[in-house]
């Protein structure tokens, strides 16, 4: 086996384990526990499920450990493509990773409140649900905020791809229109909030155009490069 072909393969393999703990982490999670508009309901789901918002939280701090070295490994594949596309490329998903890292913490707010204690004795039971329900929003928007960098990493990751010569081009492209998507659906979240249903059923199939690239790194690393472009 090739130096790039194992090189590929493994940051396939962080690139997979990164992004499975995402689907659990960043939709169910949130989905299961919170109740839009309901402070006292919001709460209740927190107390009684603990252990799930904890299994959350874990699979958050996976998720970012490994994309932090799944892009490190990218870095070092595509460097000599172009040492400054490669450079673009993981600056961009490294900056998501401190503000993941540091959203957590609103989860954490979350389960505390919940949980109550003589140090929040202070604090009515309606506001305290209040605030455990004011967290969990923050935390969704603060995910949108690294959502903007998961579709920015994406258009130097793409180029790379496509000036590679080991990765089908069509990889790159579809990269790309990954990166669109996420695009589109941040940052309509965050400024034009009236438009996000509309766009958000179309950015989901964009998003999708990043799964190809997962797992052709896995399961097939890289093409064998003529020996003139060697």
């Amino acid at each position: 086996m090739s130096a790039t072909k194992e090189q590929a393969r493994r940051a396939g393999l962080l690139y997979f384990l990164g992004a499975l703990a995402g689907p659990f982490s960043l939709i169910y999670v949130p989905r299961a526990l919170i109740v839009p508009g309901d402070a006292l309901a919001t709460a209740d789901h927190v107390r009684a499920s603990a252990t799930l918002v904890r299994m959350g939280i874990a699979g958050e701090l996976a998720e970012s450990i490994l994309f932090l070295f799944a892009a490190l490994a990218l870095y070092r594949l595509f460097k000599g493509v172009s040492q400054s596309q490669a450079v673009a490329m993981a600056t961009l998903i490294l900056i998501s990773i401190p503000v993941s890292l540091l959203n957590l913490l609103n989860e954490v707010a979350a389960l505390m409140l919940a949980s109550g204690g003589a140090v929040l004795s202070a604090f009515a039971k309606s506001e305290l649900d209040a605030l455990v329900l004011l967290c969990l929003r923050l935390h969704s928007q603060g995910l949108l905020v690294a959502e903007v960098f998961w579709g920015l990493w994406l258009f130097p990751f793409g180029i790379l791809v496509m000036g590679s010569g080991f990765i089908p081009r069509v990889l790159g492209v579809l990269l790309l229109i990954a990166g669109a998507g996420y695009l589109a659906s941040a940052v309509t979240s965050l400024v034009l909030p009236q438009l996000e249903p509309l766009v958000a059923r179309f950015a989901v199939m964009l998003e999708a155009g990043e799964l190809p690239i997962i797992f052709w790194l896995l399961i097939w690393g890289a093409k064998e490069q003529p020996a003139r472009s060697r």
